[in-house]
């Protein structure tokens, strides 16, 4: 049972990171000061769309890689609850025919939410790196 638990939190942490990793990769080629004059108009400072794309797009990597997975998704949490509040929610959950809904980051930030929550250590930098540090204490002990 553990192992198909793995499985699924792995294979919910790779699409997670290939997603932001692609959002976050069109924000910077689709002009990233476009995106803060977009920011800007809503009321969020200009600097937060390179916070957000760079989170979106290193994170992205990082989270594919399994490397400070439950950080990275707790920052992705946040990015998803500040869109939903900010920019969809008068949207509604499948939009308005103007704007569409909120749903997709609602998913996205209920992937992430469960990574903060469970973590991911199937074949993930995190779980090799926790193995050296017990190897180093047994050692030092």
């Amino acid at each position: 049972m553990r192992n198909t638990r793995e499985i699924g939190s792995l294979l919910l942490r790779v699409v997670l990171g290939i997603t932001f990793f692609a959002h976050g990769l069109s924000k910077f080629q689709g002009g990233i000061d476009n995106i803060g004059g977009w920011f800007h108009s809503m009321g969020i400072p200009s600097f937060m769309a390179y916070v957000v794309a760079t989170i979106e797009l290193v994170g992205g990597i990082a989270i594919i890689l399994g490397l400070g997975t439950r950080i990275v998704s707790a920052f992705n949490v946040l990015i998803m609850a500040g869109a939903i509040l900010v920019v969809k929610l008068p949207a509604g959950l499948t939009g308005n025919g103007k704007m569409p809904g909120y749903e997709l980051e609602l998913s996205l930030m209920i992937i992430a939410l469960y990574l903060v929550l469970n973590g991911s250590r199937f074949l993930s930098i995190d779980s090799i790196l926790v193995k050296s540090k017990g190897e180093s204490r047994v050692v030092q002990n």
